[in-house]
């Protein structure tokens, strides 16, 4: 590929969306035209793929990109607590000619159901879960971008309460970090994107970067100094000193166990999981658990072997049904064979709609999930395609919608 081709994938990240489109009409011309080998196209899809938004190493443009030449036949964008840069998808798939769908991801407060107490599906704090918004009618992008507004502000707030606290910690360590000058700029906030822990975890990692050579010297740190846990794989991928994203494998590890020396539970940044229902019938989005199931050994290094839902999983999804969920999305390569059997004869029981969605936040992350290759799991691919058409649809007319009448 040559250097005009390469420098149009780098400006795939530019600061300016017009930039990274006209980039990609670029890339696409070159495709069309053989200079940039076509990938081979299987049956993957995949509808949860993180940007700049939120937190991630691609822009929705960019993103897209790199679905399209690992051979995606369809994406779906998915960022915290932010539907801003969903137009700018959109506008990625009709350049790439390739279909997407648009969603948000938000934790919701769970306090005032029978899960209250519960760890559900979120690592940090229990009573709250991650929640999907799929399949948004274009029309109702910026009604949910609205809505979130609000909560984006407050989870800002803890934020920054988190970095005092980061500094109240490693101070003696000649180490601080300034919210407003260094995790900020490191997000999209200005433009409707969120801060999140992901980003404060970032910047520590780049901090403790400036502070300690890679390989031993920052792993003696961590283990020796701050008498933290290290999974085998985090050391290895760590003792690489000439690993190239070792500073995303550096934040994976704070995700996994340093990040419970300074978290704080959220609560005001948390919109009631009533009200998140209430959204989506409203905007005729499909309203989605995330089921995450136990986990043995992360395959993003980012999680701790913890228990989730499984001990108590019917009851889960009594709970779901009764709230009004549409659906139950997962992930085939976080989970084993036996769990997401049961996932999905729980989803057949309860008449829930079933999605796929692979986490994509990290470069390590693959956008196929070779596990859904698997025939078992041919009902994702076939409800990614009716998920797009009830995108399309509700969008031309929201009396078409999936759940319409619901």
């Amino acid at each position: 590929m040559n250097e005009y081709l390469l420098l149009q994938i780098e400006n795939l990240n530019n600061d300016k969306s017009d930039e990274r489109l006209n980039s990609l009409r670029v890339l696409k011309n070159a495709i069309d035209k053989g200079d940039i080998q076509k990938p081979l196209f299987f049956n993957d899809v995949n509808n949860h793929i993180h940007t700049t938004y939120s937190f991630s190493p691609y822009s929705p443009s960019k993103a897209l990109f790199m679905a399209y030449m690992n051979g995606l036949k369809t994406a779906g964008i998915m960022d915290h607590d932010s539907a801003a840069g969903c137009e700018e998808f959109i506008q990625a798939g009709q350049i790439l000619d390739m279909p997407i769908t648009c969603g948000i991801e938000v934790r919701a407060r769970m306090d005032k159901t029978e899960l209250n107490g519960r760890k559900i599906n979120n690592p940090d704090q229990d009573s709250v879960a991650y929640v999907a918004l799929h399949g948004i009618p274009h029309q109702h992008i910026k009604t949910i971008q609205d809505f979130m507004a609000p909560y984006r502000k407050y989870r800002n707030i803890r934020n920054k309460n988190m970095c005092d606290k980061i500094n109240q910690i490693f101070k003696k360590y000649d180490i601080l970090l300034d919210f407003e000058k260094e995790v900020l700029p490191l997000s999209l906030y200005t433009k409707g994107g969120t801060v999140t822990e992901r980003h404060i975890s970032y910047a520590l990692a780049l901090k403790l970067l400036d502070k300690f050579p890679k390989g031993k010297a920052l792993i003696s740190f961590y283990k020796d100094t701050l008498k933290l846990p290290l999974s085998s794989k985090n050391e290895q991928l760590l003792n690489d000193e000439s690993n190239p994203v070792y500073e995303y494998d550096l934040l994976g590890a704070i995700k996994s166990d340093l990040i419970s020396l300074f978290y704080i539970d959220a609560y005001d940044e948390c919109p009631d999981v009533h009200d998140i229902i209430e959204l989506s019938r409203k905007t005729k989005a499909i309203s989605a658990y995330a089921y995450l199931g136990d986990v043995a050994n992360s395959v993003t290094g980012d999680k701790k072997p913890q228990e989730f839902e499984d001990s108590y999983i019917d009851k889960l999804f009594d709970v779901l049904k009764k709230l009004g969920f549409d659906a139950v999305t997962y992930m085939p390569s976080r989970n084993t064979k036996e769990q997401l059997i049961k996932v999905k004869a729980l989803c057949e029981k309860n008449d829930f709609f079933q999605i796929s969605g692979e986490d994509i936040n990290s470069p390590r992350q693959n956008f196929v999930c070779k596990a859904m290759r698997d025939p078992f799991f041919d009902n994702l691919r076939v409800s990614t395609y009716a998920l797009i058409k009830h995108e399309k649809d509700a969008t031309e007319d929201i009396t078409k919608a999936m759940f319409y009448n619901k």
